[in-house]
């Protein structure tokens, strides 16, 4: 009996729609992950991007539990001697509210050549208007 190897013009891509609002932040990263990648097809092979595109919506109303809107920290660093900055949650949910959920799904992604493809496919939306109504997005309800 022959695994079933995926091969990359074989793929079918969808787009779903995946209302963040009132979501608890590492539950709704984990299930865009899983669609990013293709883990949910039964044609899933680990060395072919087989994932689907992904649109999220309303992702300033998402949710942190705990304490981490006021204690949970944003570092990185600018490259320069002297550069780690950090930016409070709370700071970053007024400013940027997409980067909170791009950050949390780039870090369940591959950290490879394959992962920045996958990563692609994410499109954040902090309003409920995107512009991609023209790909007839499938609502995704998990």
């Amino acid at each position: 009996m022959k695994s079933y190897m995926a091969k990359p013009n074989e793929i079918e891509r969808k787009w779903y729609i995946i209302d963040a609002e009132g979501k608890v932040l590492g539950r709704l990263a984990t299930e865009i992950a899983t669609i990013l990648r293709g883990k949910n097809k039964a044609i899933y092979t680990p060395h072919v991007d087989t994932g689907d595109f992904v649109i999220v919506i309303n992702a300033d109303k998402i949710k942190l539990t705990g304490k981490k809107l006021s204690q949970k920290n944003y570092t990185y660093h600018t490259g320069y001697p002297g550069g780690l900055r950090q930016v409070p949650y709370a700071t970053l949910m007024e400013k940027n509210p997409e980067k909170i959920i791009e950050l949390a799904v780039k870090g369940m992604l591959p950290k490879n050549s394959l992962g920045r493809s996958m990563y692609r496919k994410l499109k954040v939306y902090s309003g409920t208007e995107h512009g991609h109504e023209a790909q007839k997005p499938e609502v995704y309800e998990f």
